[in-house]
């Protein structure tokens, strides 16, 4: 069954890598197969990591956008995903299962249980998080 994206007018998406955005109208489009892809809601900005969570957010993003460079930000996370355990203790069982995801290569949803640990449960652009079971995985 095919994925069906609305994009709000403006709205942007990021398909395996490209970014494909909505003129001044809504649109929707759908994907047949299996792809990589971040609605610009979900992307977090570099200029927007005030905390370790979204530090570590950051580098499974970059992961999940830019495969090309998987082994290097492979390490970054190894050490990010450390210094996370240090900072949050009380995210023990969370921090386990993102790193589960990432290992088994399910970056979405471990950016879904990630951006769970934000601070007062809200996005990098102020709006409440998603429910990360309402959203197909890629």
């Amino acid at each position: 069954m095919p994925l069906k994206f609305v994009l709000r007018p403006n709205e942007k998406v990021i398909i395996n890598g490209a970014v494909i955005g909505a003129g001044d109208r809504p649109g929707s489009f759908f994907l047949y197969n299996t792809a990589n892809f971040l609605r610009g809601r979900e992307v977090l900005k570099e200029e927007q990591i005030d905390s370790i969570e979204k530090k570590l957010y950051f580098v499974i993003q970059l992961i999940y956008i830019f495969p090309e460079d998987t082994v290097l930000n492979l390490q970054r996370f190894t050490s990010i995903l450390e210094e996370t355990r240090d900072a949050r203790p009380d995210c023990r069982k969370d921090l386990d299962d993102i790193e589960r995801l990432v290992e088994a290569r399910n970056y979405y949803r471990a950016l879904k249980l990630c951006r769970k640990l934000f601070k007062g449960g809200a996005d990098s652009s102020g709006e409440a998080a998603a429910d990360p079971s309402s959203d197909p995985a890629p």
